[in-house]
């Protein structure tokens, strides 16, 4: 093997492994964002702007309740 075969699978070899590196460096940042959303959600799953909406839906819901209580023709 000459040295110039040498030098040109060398370099190539330090391409393939600098490739590799970016790659699951990209794929580690990816993953850590991932994780990083899913912990930014509430436990139960839901969007915020929906357990809002479900907390004014059960607002409606015991108003209704309590005029049903108090006698209150809806």
């Amino acid at each position: 093997m000459t040295f110039i075969t040498a030098a040109v699978l060398a370099a190539a070899t330090l391409v393939g492994i600098a490739i590799l590196a970016r790659t699951a460096l990209s794929a580690w940042n990816g993953w850590l964002d991932l994780q990083r959303t899913q912990l930014a959600r509430p436990a139960d799953g839901t969007h915020h702007a929906l357990g809002m909406i479900d907390l004014s839906d059960i607002k409606e819901r015991l108003r209704k309740l309590e005029a049903i209580a108090a006698g209150v023709d809806l």
